[in-house]
């Protein structure tokens, strides 16, 4: 038929597209109920773990804060002060400002550090205690 209309070539399936060669659900298994997150919430180990993360986390992120308001303080209380050159062109205020990003890097690196060391084995512990799986 000279007036129909041609219908474009449809190329052949692509393979499914994965993301760092993980091609199948982590989904559980049928075989395997969810944890019941009512009864490790009463377990002593889990209050334990909660109470480590705390002593952290409550004191690291005041003293950031503490930090960072002290620094939106200072420069908007006393601006001759953060204009105050220290080399060149240079100022107090843009040493401090380039801090709050250093001090975020330092924080992360301690939280990983310490959650490597406190938190994922109690984590761990935890959930092979639980689930009776490594959750790995």
């Amino acid at each position: 038929m000279p007036n129909a209309p041609h219908l474009p070539q449809v190329p052949p399936a692509a393979p499914a597209a994965t993301f760092g060669q993980i091609d199948k659900s982590a989904a559980r298994s049928a075989g395997h109920p969810p944890p019941d997150y009512a009864e490790i919430a009463q377990r002593p180990e889990f209050h334990e773990l909660r109470s480590r993360l705390r002593r952290f986390v409550f004191p690291m992120s005041a003293a950031f804060l503490i930090w960072y308001l002290g620094y939106v303080v200072l420069a908007a209380y006393l601006p001759e002060f953060m204009s105050i050159r220290l080399i060149g062109e240079i100022n107090v205020g843009l040493v401090m400002g380039v801090g709050q990003f250093a001090t975020t890097i330092l924080i992360i690196v301690l939280y990983l550090r310490y959650a490597a060391r406190h938190v994922d084995p109690r984590v761990r512990a935890l959930h092979l205690d639980v689930t009776g799986e490594d959750p790995r």
